[in-house]
């Protein structure tokens, strides 16, 4: 690259001035269909290396501009793990106690992380799927009088990717190429609604591509998530089971989410299968080098899905939500193991210096 060397810019003045601004990187012919073009939107090059860095950066400055989170306040939030790891990293960086509610089938690494930067971490029991830890989340929240999030139900959730995530996408594929599909997935459905609008504003002729669990196909289902006042579930949505994609569709339709598909932004479902995500995340790492979650795998898996269908010629973008580092007791590292494999052993016993043998 010509501007390799040349440095970032100037100095940021604190770590929330690196979020935003990813990567579209072409994946090659190994995993993308003859004749197309997709792109990974590698949203782990933010600074805790996920999408959910934008969200939190978006809920923080919002709250503090409107005066609802005040200095000192102890901030709280109900996540699948990337969320919280995004605020908990705000909070170290602006100085606001931070509370994270958590349903403890997600993984191990995900708490550390967040108690590394701070963050108390309550587990609560996977009975209670996505509700229970946001009604954990509430209940906290009106007993210590502390700022809650509202990830899945706050306006500045989809706002931050309007002004940020699509308008990257189409300036960087300015002069590119157009832009034919766009594919993601959703948690809170905040990239799908705000960049999905942006998209849709700026490029009618986009195909956008909404992806979900096959196994928990809320929108397909037809049955709307039961609301309190506050937007926030009511109950746990008759559709859902469990599936392997963390930070996927929770047990419930965000408000965020619903939003966005009264807008009719989507223009194709497509459902993920349940092994598909953590294949296709191991094939981009053995192919291609990027290292992404399940999430991003089965994002890909879409993308690659639509490409065969789609016209020759067709420029696809695929939204990478997070880093694969964040799935080490998952079922995407499942087959890994610490230790040397037979084959590994014998390239180790091929020369006669420091052999650890089993």
């Amino acid at each position: 690259m010509a501007n390799r060397g040349k440095g970032y810019g100037p100095p940021l003045g604190n770590i929330s001035e690196a979020v935003g601004n990813t990567p579209l990187v072409k994946i090659s012919d190994r995993i993308c269909p003859a004749g197309r073009t997709i792109y990974a939107k590698c949203e782990y090059f933010n600074p805790l290396s996920s999408v959910k860095d934008r969200l939190a950066l978006a809920i923080i400055e919002t709250a503090e501009k409107n005066g609802t989170l005040k200095p000192g306040q102890t901030v709280v939030e109900a996540t699948s793990g990337n969320t919280g790891i995004a605020v908990a990293m705000m909070c170290a960086q602006r100085g606001y106690p931070c509370v994270i509610t958590m349903a403890e089938p997600f993984s191990i690494e995900r708490r550390k992380i967040m108690r590394m930067l701070g963050a108390k971490v309550i587990v609560t029991p996977k009975a209670g799927k996505g509700t229970g830890m946001v009604e954990k989340a509430v209940e906290l929240a009106e007993k210590n009088g502390w700022f809650l999030c509202h990830q899945f139900e706050t306006e500045a959730n989809a706002q931050f990717h309007y002004d940020t995530t699509g308008p990257e996408i189409i300036n960087d594929l300015d002069g590119v190429a157009k832009l034919d599909y766009w594919v993601t997935g959703y948690g809170t459905g905040g990239t799908f609604h705000g960049a999905g609008k942006y998209i849709k504003e700026k490029s009618p002729d986009t195909k956008i591509v909404l992806a979900e669990p096959q196994a928990a196909n809320l929108i397909g289902s037809g049955i709307a998530t039961e609301r309190n006042a506050d937007g926030s579930p009511a109950s746990s949505h008759p559709a859902f089971k469990a599936h392997p994609i963390q930070g996927w569709t929770p047990d419930f339709i965000p408000l965020v989410l619903e939003k966005g598909l009264d807008l009719k932004l989507q223009d194709e479902m497509v459902e993920i299968p349940s092994t598909a995500g953590v294949e296709m995340s191991q094939a981009l790492a053995r192919k291609e080098g990027i290292l992404t979650g399940i999430s991003g795998g089965s994002t890909m898996w879409a993308a690659v899905e639509t490409a065969k269908k789609a016209p020759e010629g067709s420029v696809l973008v695929a939204m990478l939500p997070d880093t694969g580092e964040r799935y080490l007791s998952t079922p995407l590292f499942a087959d890994i193991k610490a230790e040397m494999n037979e084959e590994e052993l014998a390239i180790a016993r091929s020369t006669p210096s420091w052999i650890l043998e089993p």
